[in-house]
């Protein structure tokens, strides 16, 4: 069932995967010619209430999308409430660097696996070696068994740890508490298990989740495919308006 357009929405979007399509390398995404087009017109519509909320760092969705809007990134570790501010940053826990060690000297990374080290956080993805994922998994979970303050998000071809009390909800939640975002319908797009807490979160408030693919999720509504989702952010700006 296509999703609705409810009165005063405010939309949470995802970046990979939902925004983007997914790509062998982080690096290695194309961002469509008409996105920046649809979310401006978004923006004017919904009186700023549209933020991307993603596992990439702030600066990485300005470099991609260049356009002025709300950013969680890293899951909610980074935040930017309005454009142009600072982005607020939550400090790494010190066992960071514990296990930013541990990975270095571990054989897991190479041969397909790749870590990116984004400061307060350590992804390792394996989009280029799909059958490494129990091995990066269960690596993971060991280098961190014993460093109590980080926790594991398990994503769509990568392993990323961060530490614990962050996540797409909260950021949801953060944002919801403000303007412009503050007495709209939440809405949560996304495709990745990663997104489920943002689409619980937008359900908890009165909003709704869209997933993007196939796959079990907590979502009340779905769209096909990337393409499908700027296809449904656009009938949103055109209704909006």
């Amino acid at each position: 069932m296509t999703p609705p357009v409810p009165d005063h929405p405010a939309l949470f979007l995802d970046f990979d995967g939902t925004l983007v399509e997914i790509a062998e390398r982080p690096d290695g995404i194309v961002v469509a010619s008409d996105l920046p087009e649809i979310l401006m017109r978004l923006v004017d519509a919904l009186g700023g209430a549209v933020a991307v909320v993603s596992g990439r760092q702030v600066a990485q969705i300005d470099q991609y999308l260049s356009v002025p809007v709300p950013v969680a990134g890293m899951h909610g570790l980074e935040r930017r409430l309005k454009p142009g501010e600072a982005v607020e940053a939550a400090p790494p826990p010190a066992e960071m660097e514990t296990l930013r060690e541990r990975l270095q000297a571990s054989p897991l990374i190479g041969n397909g696996v790749k870590l990116e080290d984004k400061g307060a956080g350590l992804a390792v993805h394996y989009r280029a070696a799909p059958d490494r994922r129990d091995e990066v998994l269960a690596t993971m979970n060991a280098l961190i068994a014993d460093l109590p303050a980080l926790q594991l998000i398990d994503g769509k071809m990568v392993v990323e740890a961060k530490g614990k009390g962050f996540d797409k909800g909260a950021a949801v939640d953060f944002f919801m508490e403000r303007a412009p975002f503050a007495g709209r319908t939440p809405i949560f797009i996304g495709d990745d298990t990663t997104d489920e807490d943002g689409i619980r979160a937008a359900a908890a408030i009165g909003g709704f989740g869209i997933k993007v693919g196939d796959g079990p999720s907590a979502a009340q509504y779905r769209l096909s495919t990337v393409t499908a989702v700027h296809h449904w952010l656009d009938t949103v700006a055109e209704q909006a308006s």
